[in-house]
């Protein structure tokens, strides 16, 4: 057998200079080189429901597995290898920085501690290749996808930063329903200096026009952060655009500044849903409520500043932001989802130990069964877990 990190050098090296669509096909011979009897990679569905194998010769055994009720599925929920009942296969987590993309089979003869950890450290290269190729690959997109997108939901999921990111004092989680049909709702979350920060849009309307709003609101965000520019000045250059060139798109916002040393939460929040403060298994209601500024689009942050709230967060709190669309969703009976319900699901999930994008697959599972899969809004929800080092 080959030296092990020669096999994953080799690896990175061949996959300069080769398309997305040979990817599991390298990382199988990379497993081959190690000892391993064979290899298939897996990745994510858009709606995180199920695993999908990427194409390689031979194809893999299964083409799809489902995230809830397989083996597959449990080591990407719990972001932890698993090991077959025989002891011939693992399932290996396949996460690129804190957001997980899917997960590596690799089957052999037997598996010790040593080969295990070679197994983690091949699909730790292949989880960092898979989302460097991605960004360039309609193979490897494709692959993630059920049915088609439409046109204003390709548009913002080609503005939306990965789905979770994160260091060691801070996870930041979102998720968004209708994946294939989104319209007018949009997040950006971003790792600043000594800081994270957060952004939640809702722009009126399901249509292409609302999302080019929300896709223009996320660029003025960022145009305005990235040149040194603090909340007060990101709200009024939203509006700005807005209002010059998407004058008959209102929008509601948060925006916000997460302090990973101290914890200190600044927001402004623009006619949008207070987020919740959840803390030791349970939310602290009204600790985030403020009276709201006027929403986006009519002008009127361009003349005054907006208001900036702030308050101290403690170690292992989370922060809930969504828009009305979990809220509002309505059962086919006319049951309203609810703030309550929204709340209790991310709860019970953290009560089990589950992470951040664990706890928020969980939420949407639960509205996408409340609404029998037919969502009739935007719903978008974004969670922040802020964990800082013990020093």
């Amino acid at each position: 057998m080959e030296p092990q990190g020669k096999v994953l050098s080799d690896l990175v090296a061949r996959s300069h200079l080769v398309p997305g669509r040979d990817l599991a096909e390298l990382v199988s011979e990379a497993g081959r080189r190690m000892g391993l009897g064979s290899t298939a990679v897996y990745v994510a569905d858009l709606q995180q429901a199920t695993l999908v194998a990427l194409p390689q010769a031979p194809a893999a055994e299964d083409r799809t597995l489902g995230i809830d009720g397989s083996l597959a599925g449990l080591a990407y929920r719990v972001e932890g290898t698993q090991r077959s009942a025989d002891g011939g296969t693992v399932w290996v987590p396949m996460i690129a920085g804190v957001n997980r993309l899917g997960v590596l089979k690799a089957s052999g003869r037997g598996f010790d501690e040593e080969l295990i950890g070679w197994c983690e450290a091949l699909a730790g290269v292949a989880a960092l290749l898979l989302d460097s190729m991605s960004t360039h690959s309609d193979v490897l997109v494709e692959v993630e996808r059920r049915r088609t997108m439409t046109v204003q939901a390709e548009l913002l999921w080609a503005f939306l930063p990965p789905r979770t990111i994160g260091t060691e004092q801070v996870t930041s989680s979102a998720f968004l329903e209708p994946a294939y049909d989104i319209g007018g709702d949009a997040f950006d979350h971003s790792l600043i200096d000594r800081a994270l920060h957060l952004t939640l849009l809702d722009s009126m309307g399901h249509d292409l026009a609302s999302g080019a709003a929300s896709a223009a609101g996320l660029a003025a965000c960022r145009a305005t952060r990235r040149s040194g520019g603090s909340l007060e000045d990101i709200v009024p250059m939203i509006d700005k655009i807005l209002s010059q060139w998407f004058a008959d798109r209102l929008m509601t916002a948060i925006v916000a500044n997460l302090d990973t040393d101290d914890g200190t939460l600044s927001w402004v929040n623009c006619g949008h849903p207070a987020p919740l403060l959840i803390r030791e298994g349970r939310v602290l209601h009204g600790m985030l409520e403020r009276e709201a500024d006027l929403p986006l689009g009519w002008g009127f942050h361009t003349s005054a500043p907006p208001t900036v709230h702030h308050v101290r967060l403690q170690p292992g709190d989370r922060i809930l932001m969504y828009s009305d669309g979990f809220t509002e969703a309505r059962s086919p009976a006319g049951d309203l989802f609810g703030e309550e319900r929204l709340a209790d699901t991310v709860i019970r999930a953290t009560s089990a130990g589950d992470p951040a994008p664990e706890a928020l697959r969980r939420l949407v599972q639960t509205l996408l069964q409340h609404q029998h899969n037919q969502l009739r809004d935007d719903a978008t929800i974004l969670l922040t877990d802020w964990h800082p080092r013990t020093r």
